[in-house]
């Protein structure tokens, strides 16, 4: 089978004025005399053959008159000369910015579909340097540098390794494409209050289940929740975010995640959420989350953490932990308080009250796919 051909794309450009010397030369006619019809300058009508100046819109009306054809055709030649100069003109800039591409996860992106899939040599390169300016809504890597790079200063950080700028801001791009598509009310806080609240009695129910009766939830109140692969240079797998002063986003990398880790990703990012903005300074900040992070010296990471454990089990149940040694207290226990046993099996991991090998097969695995609806 033969291949599909690629679009044509010549790498050059001819401007209107080749048209305008040929039917000059037909007629006999030189230069001089052209200008003289025409009512311009020898060294204009030099210029505008040559593509040193514009075709406007006078110079159309006059080659109707003079040459023939129509205003819009000679127009329409000047607009097709200016769109392949210009993108010739782009792919020799694109070609001097492809060292950018090293600072990107562009396998990954590709993965993804963000970028098309494309070999990563010179002869492409250029060309993925366009794809990722698309991507990002940047219209160079300078721009990415003064955006992307500028928001380092609104990252919060769970743990050191999260330093790969190139690596979160095309997660949180992805994340950012998502929340584009959805719409909703304002964000209302006692609505958000009532929605967890809801939220944290679908624990026990399966994903399919519970996730659009949570993003319904959520939507009625204000929040966007998109769910996004995970990037590894990234190492995050969580995040809280404001896209602007009524709009928080919370996303989540949700791939292998067992349901302790997931229930508490979600309720540590809410409470980022509903503690952590207070003022238009708070609503800058970028709470970059991962539940792998052995400790974090941010007393917001902390309170958050603290707020979410305290969410699925509330404090005056706590004591009870230590005493629950066997599968069957762990259930009965999660069933008292109303929350799917892998969570509580989480906990007590975490507290080191068992070991990191008990009980696991009380956790349930998540695996969603990524969606966009709201």
């Amino acid at each position: 089978m033969t291949e599909p051909r690629a679009p044509f794309a010549p790498d050059w450009a001819l401007p209107p004025g080749e048209s305008i010397l040929d039917i000059a030369e037909e007629r006999g006619w030189t230069q001089a005399e052209l200008a003289q019809r025409l009512g311009y300058s020898e060294k204009h009508i030099s210029q505008l053959i040559n593509g040193k100046v514009p075709l406007t819109v006078d110079a159309a009306q006059r080659l109707e008159r003079v040459l023939g054809s129509t205003m819009d055709f000679w127009l329409t030649l000047e607009a097709n000369y200016q769109k392949h100069k210009a993108r010739l003109e782009a792919a020799q800039r694109h070609a001097g910015w492809v060292s950018w591409l090293e600072e990107l996860p562009i396998k990954e992106l590709m993965a993804c579909a963000a970028i098309p899939k494309q070999r990563l040599d010179s002869r492409h390169k250029p060309g993925l340097v366009e794809s990722c300016l698309r991507f990002f809504g940047v219209a160079s890597p300078d721009e990415w540098r003064a955006h992307y790079g500028g928001m380092q200063v609104a990252f919060r950080r769970s743990r050191a390794e999260q330093s790969d700028v190139g690596a979160i801001s095309a997660w949180l791009r992805l994340g950012e494409q998502q929340a584009e598509k959805l719409d909703g009310p304002k964000y209302d806080k006692v609505s958000f209050e009532k929605a967890l609240h809801m939220i944290r009695g679908m624990t026990c129910e399966p994903p399919d289940v519970f996730e659009p009766k949570m993003r319904t939830l959520l939507h009625g109140a204000g929040v966007l929740l998109v769910l996004v692969p995970a990037i590894p240079r990234a190492h995050v797998s969580g995040v809280a975010r404001w896209l602007n002063p009524t709009r928080p986003l919370i996303q989540l990398s949700l791939y292998g995640k067992t349901n302790d880790k997931f229930w508490f990703s979600f309720f540590h990012e809410a409470a980022h959420i509903l503690l952590h903005a207070n003022s238009k300074e708070d609503k800058k900040s970028i709470f970059l989350d991962d539940p792998n992070a052995a400790h974090t010296s941010d007393p917001r990471e902390r309170e958050a953490n603290e707020w979410a454990g305290n969410w699925l089990i509330p404090p005056q149940h706590v004591q009870t932990l230590a005493n629950l040694k066997t599968r069957t207290a762990v259930t009965d226990f999660a069933a008292r308080i109303g929350i799917h046993p892998g969570i509580v099996v989480g906990r007590l991991q975490h507290d080191k009250l068992i070991e990191p090998s008990w009980m696991n097969d009380l956790k349930q695995s998540f695996r969603f796919e990524a969606s966009v609806d709201g």
